[in-house]
């Protein structure tokens, strides 16, 4: 059973960094404790300066910018640019400035999840980090620890499904999420909880390392503790437990996860898995920032992670 604690005081953006182009040596953190999450995260159409856009080309990979300007439309452009410009400048914080953003090299699993290989010329220890990034056309979002690989999802809450939701999890949910899911008369709340359900899974197969194709969603079930009519009365209850279903592919799983919660920017769920550990408690630390140019700390927003069993 794992839930998050909602303690925290609305959300009031404050600058505490803001810097015409260039900008100034990105600003270091301390590195996550063991019991941290520091998470990282833009806003895409708050970004209107073509100076950040120069500056993205000057800091990505040549991949990482053809990737981005094959795309089609330019908000598409735009928002694959953010994404790698954000892993790099949130990675960079933690080295002490012994790493820039742009010297920073990845590797890719067979499964798409990434890498980091830090420059080290032996003068220098690189931070334990594990990270991972997930986006949605408005919101990009890097997850940082240093005790457990981690994986995130952000899905927009006003998202709407082309098919019907039944039909729609017919295909790609497990029996026993269907059933939960078929149980929920409101239209809406039903809706809701498959986005929650679906960000849950994505950050599960992510965090594995896997994604979709190497763990499909129908070979594994998450269930709430909770219904969702009981929830509503209840907003601070956020109970689940992940499951996996007998299946030949099964054994390449494991139930040995967390599983975390959230609203972020009051405009999406934001899901969080990470291996278990002995703390009952994480803290779960958020930022705003306009990646080279202004950082922007969201007081308030630090909320715990409930993991008792």
């Amino acid at each position: 059973m794992h839930s998050i604690s909602r303690g925290a005081m609305p959300i009031q953006p404050e600058v505490i960094l803001k810097k015409p182009f260039p900008s100034r040596p990105l600003s270091q953190m301390p590195l996550p404790s063991s019991r941290e999450i520091h998470w990282w995260y833009v806003i895409p159409d708050e970004v209107q300066s073509p100076l950040l856009t120069n500056h993205c080309l000057e800091t990505l990979s040549p991949d990482e910018k053809d990737k981005a300007m094959r795309m089609k439309e330019p908000k598409l452009q735009k928002g694959a640019l953010l994404s790698r410009l954000l892993l790099r400048t949130t990675l960079a914080r933690y080295t002490n400035s012994m790493a820039s953003p742009e010297s920073l090299k990845f590797l890719i699993n067979r499964f798409g999840k990434p890498e980091v290989q830090w420059p080290c010329d032996g003068s220098w220890t690189p931070p334990p980090l594990h990270f991972n990034v997930s986006h949605t056309s408005s919101l990009i979002a890097c997850a940082v620890t240093t005790n457990s690989p981690i994986g995130i999802d952000v899905i927009e809450k006003h998202r709407q499904l082309k098919n019907n939701i039944i039909s729609f999890a017919r295909r790609y949910f497990a029996p026993t999420e269907l059933e939960y899911l078929s149980g929920i008369s409101d239209l809406e709340a039903r809706r809701q909880e498959f986005l929650r359900l679906w960000a849950l899974k994505e950050a599960y197969v992510k965090a594995l390392g896997r994604g979709f194709s190497g763990a499909p969603f129908k070979y594994f079930a998450i269930r709430f503790k909770q219904r969702a009519k009981e929830r509503s009365t209840d907003p601070d209850s956020n109970a689940f437990e992940l499951i996996i279903q007998p299946d030949g592919k099964a054994e390449e799983l494991s139930d040995d996860w967390q599983l975390g919660l959230f609203e972020l920017a009051s405009s999406h769920h934001a899901a969080i898995c990470l291996k278990k550990a002995a703390e009952d408690y994480l803290t779960l630390k958020i930022w705003k920032v306009m990646p080279s140019f202004s950082e922007i700390l969201v007081p308030g927003t630090e909320q715990v992670l409930d993991f008792r069993h």
